[in-house]
């Protein structure tokens, strides 16, 4: 398991809520764990296979111990999820009272390409935006807590080009600054040193994600691509990637202190 290391707990630290985060691109519970699954099972994209149910359950159970948990590359029902909305079914499996969906492209009965929300706490509310550029990607943005005061979450699955990127990260900037304590949650597809993340951390409060948590591809990981980055108000006291081979993206795992006038619904 990669891990940052987190100083000893002492009296300075926060005694806030904790919230334990998960961010996992689960590639519509394919679970490709080699290079040549994406040849010979690119199948998998179009048609329902027998290994889904299993796959979603085993994804279920790993990711049950989370407060809350922020879904990529899931489908909200169609006929290669075998008519599944996978966002519900993991909720359902994992024990999640509160889930959300938001489906960027939809090939009507064949794919439903989605992001997901589960949680354990109340959203006040969750709203589904559409990012800039092509077809196809958004941004879910759901806020906790007291309206004057809230912990606000963004869900994404960003463009596979730096220039789609930029344009997008310059949207969710927009979006952050207006909070004080935020997190974002997703696959950014792009490096911590990447341009567009370093706008990103420029333009707003957001910190530095942690360097060497590498997600991608799950089998021999080399790139940091997946990330939790949070507003400099949240106490993080953990992070780190989970070696669970249910997809080709391995998930990662954070745990943060909320500021103590901060709480969130259950």
């Amino acid at each position: 398991m990669q891990t940052i290391p987190i100083p000893d707990l002492d009296d300075t630290e926060p005694r806030g809520t904790r919230v334990r985060l998960l961010s996992y691109n689960i590639q519509v519970g394919m679970a490709s764990t080699r290079p040549h699954h994406y040849i010979t099972e690119s199948w998998k994209h179009v048609l329902p296979h027998a290994q889904i149910y299993d796959n979603l359950t085993r994804i279920a159970h790993a990711i049950s111990g989370f407060d809350i948990v922020a879904l990529q590359e899931v489908d909200a029902g169609s006929l290669r999820s075998s008519f599944i909305n996978q966002i519900e079914y993991l909720a359902k499996k994992g024990g999640f009272p509160f889930w959300h969906e938001q489906t960027n492209r939809s090939f009507g009965k064949i794919a439903r390409h989605s992001n997901g929300l589960l949680s354990h706490f109340k959203p006040a509310e969750v709203n589904n935006l559409k990012l800039p550029g092509l077809r196809g990607r958004g941004v879910m943005v759901a806020r906790y807590g007291n309206k004057d005061n809230p912990l606000v979450l963004l869900v994404m699955h960003m463009a596979l080009g730096s220039r789609a990127r930029q344009r997008q990260f310059e949207y969710v900037a927009e979006i952050v600054n207006q909070y004080e304590h935020v997190v974002v949650m997703g696959d950014l597809n792009c490096q911590p040193d990447s341009p567009e993340m370093r706008y990103l951390l420029n333009a707003t409060d957001l910190c530095e994600p942690s360097h060497g948590l590498k997600t991608f591809p799950s089998w021999r990981p080399a790139r940091v691509i997946d990330h939790i980055l949070t507003s400099s108000s949240l106490h993080v006291h953990d992070v780190h990637v989970l070696q669970h081979m249910l997809s080709d993206h391995l998930p990662i795992a954070m745990e943060i202190i909320l500021p103590e006038k901060l709480h969130l619904a259950a």
